[in-house]
């Protein structure tokens, strides 16, 4: 289900320690990665090649870094502005998924800094492993999925099932939050959350591929519950679907909500100690 990864490297931040983390499970053995690193444009032609020089470095030390056979990875040097570079090329390798770093920006500040993740998660219709720089890459066996009635969260529940069917001691948690703005928070898990019609096919698909499961069903704000749950759970990826709630008339242009911050998975991918699986339906 993951087989084309595009790793967007600047040259700082965990992108290339995510990735490790993902090579280390068996369901990903036989994925590629394409690395790519983008020049912006530069003044002069002197600092261009200067630039060039510089990114063929990082490019050629992601590449020894990874230590995976030739014929799975690639480096790609490009010029340009880099929010629509990382775009268009993972438009035109098809990529399954696309991992990058990120500051942890809220709101209005990553538009106004220029961020290129923000920018990406806005536009790009591909799932995104968004990697923020000041955290912990935990080994990948305890996965956490974001469930609802949505296309978005089944597809989140598939590449999580994808991700540890295979995996010895794996555990998937499944978590259901129901929105409370009266500021109440409580959770619930067991055997009675088992027949949630929101958690039945996840079970399911579960105990079919013989992966050890929790269901856990909450009460509360769910961006906050969801970064609270990851934290005191220790999880080491959290999977969440992320729509595209605009019209096909207005694709290039931003979601306003992701623009201005108030989405749950913008919240998300800011707060949560853990990297984030956005993943993406039309």
């Amino acid at each position: 289900m993951i087989e084309k990864i595009l790793l967007a490297d600047s040259g700082t931040g965990q992108s290339e320690e995510m990735f490790k983390a993902l090579a280390s499970i068996p369901s990903m053995q036989r994925a590629s990665v394409t690395i790519l690193h983008v020049v912006p444009p530069q003044v002069t032609a002197a600092e261009m090649d200067e630039q060039r020089e510089k990114g063929g470095q990082i490019l050629a030390n992601a590449i020894q870094a990874l230590d995976l056979d030739s014929t799975r990875v690639s480096g790609l040097l490009r010029e340009g502005d880099p929010k629509d570079v990382v775009c268009k090329v993972a438009d035109e390798i098809d990529a399954d998924l696309i991992i990058m770093g990120s500051r942890g920006l809220q709101r209005l500040v990553s538009i106004l800094e220029n961020s290129v993740s923000q920018y990406v998660f806005q536009l790009s219709s591909h799932p995104m492993l968004l990697v923020r720089d000041d955290i912990y890459i935990k080994k990948i066996n305890r996965v956490m999925v974001a469930l609802d009635k949505s296309e978005a969260a089944s597809q989140s529940l598939k590449l999580a099932l994808f991700l540890l069917r295979d995996l010895k001691g794996a555990e998937l948690i499944l978590t259901h939050i129901v929105q409370d703005l009266s500021g109440k928070s409580y959770c619930e898990s067991g055997e009675v959350s088992e027949h949630d019609p929101v958690f039945a096919t996840a079970v399911a698909e579960a105990k079919r591929l013989g992966i050890a499961y929790r269901c856990l069903s909450c009460v509360g704000k769910p961006a906050e519950e969801l970064c609270r749950l990851a934290d005191e759970l220790n999880v080491g990826l959290l999977l969440l679907g992320s729509p595209d709630r605009r019209p096909t008339v207005a694709k290039g242009l931003p979601d306003l909500d992701r623009l201005l911050g108030t989405s749950l998975s913008d919240y998300v991918r800011v707060h949560a100690n853990c990297p984030v699986l956005l993943a993406r339906t039309s």
